[in-house]
């Protein structure tokens, strides 16, 4: 995790010292870059992953995955929705059996640089004894870098986090901090990284960061392969589970 919130650091200030324009990033906990003024009304724009995995012989196991991703753009305002679970066994015993929402508003100032936003995410993974998470916040972000190919954006600001973990109810007062970055590779393919970062105020040990990289090819217009990474670490997990949780997913893209 070291290594994760070195690469936060280094994007944040490389995009400050070096950025010319601005962005963020439109992927699993992401934004899109702000459209013009046009004679249609903004609408909604989404895709749909499906992943299934499964296995059969000396070990009988099933992965199944899916995640939901839908925004819509305006001039000076965005909309972004997310939700993505998983559910998987092994030989008849659950190995995975989550579920993840987030909603974000974003507010683009005059000069395009800056915008202001409110998020709330909520969590629940049995397998790490997690009955809920819930993280609110508000704060600034701003667009490092923003072309046709290229995004890259930070975010920070005061949150407030909710939990029932291992039967018990915490309440912390927190902070965010969140990095960006989606690159498209001559409109064939996309990579794209993000980084999250949550440190309780009152508890700093119980930080959590969250991180996905993931890459998208295009097989029809209306088709993609997708293939990502997330990886989900708590510094203070429930007793006797593990604190870091690491997921490689593929899965059909159907965007409508």
């Amino acid at each position: 995790m070291r290594c994760a919130i070195a690469i936060f650091i280094a994007a944040f200030f490389a995009g400050a010292c070096f950025g010319t324009t601005t962005g963020q990033v439109a992927s699993t906990n992401a934004v899109k870059t702000a459209i013009g003024p046009t004679n249609q009304p903004p609408k909604w724009d989404g895709t749909v992953t499906v992943g299934v995995t499964a296995t059969q012989g000396n070990v009988n196991s099933v992965l199944t995955t899916g995640r939901l991703v839908a925004q819509k753009d305006a001039k000076w305002n965005q909309y972004n929705l997310e939700s993505d679970g998983a559910y998987g066994e092994v030989s008849s015993v659950k190995s995975a059996q989550s579920a993840h929402g987030s909603a974000q508003y974003n507010h683009i100032f005059v000069d395009d640089s800056l915008y202001s936003y409110g998020r709330g995410d909520a969590l629940h993974d049995a397998i790490a004894n997690v009955d809920y998470r819930l993280t609110s916040s508000v704060g600034s972000g701003l667009y490092f870098i923003k072309d046709k190919q290229t995004t890259l954006s930070s975010e920070v600001g005061p949150a407030v986090q909710y939990e029932k973990l291992d039967g018990e109810h915490h309440l912390y007062p927190s902070a965010r901090m969140a990095e960006n970055f989606e690159h498209k590779i001559d409109e064939h393919a996309r990579v794209w990284e993000n980084i999250e970062v949550i440190p309780p105020l009152t508890c700093p040990d119980a930080f959590l960061v969250n991180a996905e990289v993931g890459l998208e090819t295009p097989l029809t217009h209306k088709l993609s392969l997708q293939t990502y990474l997330q990886d989900n670490f708590a510094n203070q997990p429930a007793p006797g589970y593990k604190d870091n949780d690491l997921k490689l997913i593929s899965g059909l893209v159907f965007k409508f």
